[in-house]
């Protein structure tokens, strides 16, 4: 990999970068500074996106700034650890190592007044054709199916349990957010949960078969999808209507083309992040559709409103709810997690109801809620 940076240019590198801190010395708290990056770099913005800006894969206001032959950026403070990667505007260009595979989150701890951090950006994401790993019992139902709560379309993804094509057995139905993360590494953002072959050894060892329906995001609607509330900074607002569709549409269509069981005690819902906020809103907003709810690293922080909400549907939402946390998401995330919990609790639900997981080591992504999929949707489905 070539880099445009060598060492004649430190002297003028170091210059540019000491000149422009003086001008946001009074008030940054952290400045990144990309020295070594790409090649293909030369003529593209960069922009650093992450837990901090809900992981929108590129604002405006994130955009780094490029000076001669290194670009940066300088972030008000911010509570706690922050976690980010940098991409080229979205998702598909994120960057990778050298091997064109996915890295992990980066991390930053705001405890330095006025910090300066050098970064290497070793490879970006290159569009491949890659393989599909999405086991032969998974299929795509919906390419395109119409959303009339939100004049929008979907690609709906169905998992039927082994042995479904040979019995008349009714099963009972999981409907996830992020479908597109589930099943097959060839769509997924950061590597897949691998939700069918889990399912597909629990189904061989008589523990669990049950049909999971993965619904895609919205992309750039998803944040605006995925909460009922808005957020002065990231939007939302739309997740009555997102959720409505699940109920109203969705769910009939999976009724009448699939052998359901389709009580409320045989249907849960699931999502992680804003997906898991989105899954919570639902389960509890309509407790007569969903008896179960998985809740992974919820983005309760999103909006005050949760309290209210869940003061007034906590007493009547006779649910089994399972959450799920870990120690590296963020202080702001972890004090919201645990604030809905307690008032839950104070609320009227009951504790029987409800598991709480706290993973020590646990991180705001993929592989961590693949990791503790089997125990969560064991505990619920049991």
């Amino acid at each position: 990999m070539s880099y445009l940076y060598n060492d004649n240019m430190k002297r003028q590198l170091l210059l540019s970068i000491i000149s422009f801190l003086l001008c946001f010395i009074s008030n940054a708290q952290v400045t990144f500074v990309v020295k070594k990056f790409p090649k293909d770099s030369a003529n593209t913005d960069i922009y650093i996106s992450g837990d901090f800006e809900n992981w929108s894969g590129g604002q405006d206001k994130y955009r780094l700034q490029r000076l001669k032959n290194f670009y940066l950026i300088t972030l008000p403070p911010q509570k706690g650890t922050i976690n980010f990667k940098f991409t080229k505007g979205s998702w598909k260009t994120v960057e990778t190592d050298q091997n064109n595979k996915a890295i992990e989150n980066r991390h930053y701890l705001f405890n330095i007044p006025n910090d300066t951090v050098y970064v290497e950006i070793r490879n970006w994401y290159r569009e491949e054709t890659p393989k599909s790993t999405a086991s032969k019992n998974v299929k795509v139902v919906y390419k395109d199916l119409y959303i009339p709560q939100l004049k929008r379309k979907r690609r709906i993804w169905v998992y039927l349990p082994l042995g479904y094509e040979t019995s008349k057995e009714k099963y009972p139905v999981l409907y996830m957010q992020d479908g597109q993360n589930l099943f097959d590494n060839s769509t997924a953002f950061s590597g897949e949960w691998e939700v069918d072959e889990i399912l597909n050894r629990l189904a061989l060892e008589n523990k669990i078969k049950l049909i999971v329906v993965g619904i895609d995001n919205g992309l750039n609607h998803r944040l605006d999808e995925y909460s009922p509330w808005k957020n002065y900074k990231y939007g939302g607002g739309e997740g009555e209507a997102y959720v409505k569709f699940i109920v109203e549409t969705l769910k009939p269509k999976i009724d009448s083309s699939f052998r359901t069981k389709k009580k409320r005690q045989y249907t849960a819902i699931m999502g992680s992040s804003m997906g898991g906020l989105i899954s919570y809103y639902g389960a509890f907003k309509y407790p007569n559709i969903f008896g179960k709810v998985g809740v992974f690293s919820p983005s309760f922080w999103f909006s005050d409103k949760v309290i209210n909400f869940t003061q007034k549907h906590s007493k009547k939402a006779k649910i089994k709810a399972y959450f799920l946390m870990g120690t590296e998401e963020g202080k702001s995330a972890i004090e919201a997690f645990d604030k809905v919990i307690e008032t839950m609790k104070k609320s009227g639900f009951k504790k029987q109801s409800f598991t709480k997981k706290m993973v020590v080591g646990g991180k705001h992504n993929e592989v961590f809620w693949k990791s503790e999929f089997e125990e969560a949707i064991y505990w619920l489905f049991k």
